[in-house]
């Protein structure tokens, strides 16, 4: 275990889960990331993957661990009021985010979307749940090997990039971000130099991206140019159109594959190991 560096995914889909016929292949669950760093766990995102894991990790001794957000739209936590070690006392969970514009905190929006009439279970029952805020750009204060290095990214609402570098090795998750700010877009590219692994909001291709500006999300063309200017190993398009089918997915790996060799596309259950 002192060695292990990886990432799950549990979902890859953006916007929304999408189950179906259409999407088996890649997964329609949204938004949620395993992070393991020798004994270390870390989760990124709480989409509605996050079931299907916190009902594994149950299934483990219980631990204390981190679950980090990128930002707060509902397929990024979603998956919380489901998510059963956060309501197991026997687990710690220091739940952080750093994407705020003003005095929002994220405790406060767990409780908007945890309270009657929406949903019929309360936040204060989340008994194992920390809360915990950061301003995007931070290193985040750890007791291990693990170092996350944090980034604003553009999206409505704002959002937050994570890069995690252990044991010489690094990964970059950056999702949802919008190209197309150059102080934003110059510090996303210092901040994935030399990555492993990057995760990139690869939602719309060029040619749809037109018809979508402002709506905080990037191309599989962008993704792959980034990588080419940062020296980054293998980028992974993620963050998939509710709309695009495994077959259309397909095809964007392809094309992403011939513009820089070694590009994946994310999938409902891969795991990465630099």
């Amino acid at each position: 275990m002192a060695d292990q560096f990886s990432l799950r995914c549990w979902g890859a889909r953006g916007s929304t889960p999408t189950p179906g016929a259409s999407t088996l292949r890649y997964g329609g669950e949204t938004t949620c990331f395993e992070i393991r760093a020798g004994n270390s766990l870390v989760l990124v995102d709480c989409g509605s993957g996050a079931r299907n894991f916190g009902a594994d990790l149950c299934k483990c001794e219980p631990v204390a661990f981190d679950l980090l957000f990128t930002h707060t739209h509902l397929d990024h936590i979603c998956g919380l009021p489901f998510f059963k070690p956060a309501y197991d006392p026997r687990f710690e969970v220091n739940a952080w985010a750093g994407h705020f514009l003003d005095e929002t905190s994220l405790v406060d929006i767990v409780e908007r979307i945890m309270s009657p009439p929406i949903f019929p279970v309360a936040a204060k029952t989340l008994k194992a749940v920390n809360f915990r805020t950061f301003q995007a750009g931070d290193i985040l204060p750890r007791n291990d090997d693990l170092v996350i290095r944090t980034v604003r990214l553009n999206h409505p609402g704002g959002a937050c990039g994570y890069r995690f570098d252990y044991g010489g090795k690094s990964i970059c998750i950056i999702t949802d971000h919008e190209h197309g700010d150059p102080e934003i877009d110059a510090n996303v590219r210092r901040f994935v130099e030399g990555a492993d692994f990057m995760i990139y909001d690869a939602m719309f291709t060029d040619d749809e991206y037109e018809g979508y500006k402002g709506w905080g999300h990037s191309t599989w063309q962008k993704a792959v140019t980034l990588a080419r200017e940062a020296n980054v190993k293998v980028p992974v398009l993620f963050h998939h159109d509710p709309r695009r089918s495994d077959d259309e997915l397909d095809e964007i790996g392809m094309a992403a594959d011939a513009a820089y060799p070694g590009t994946l596309v994310a999938s409902e259950g891969m795991l990465l190991k630099p």
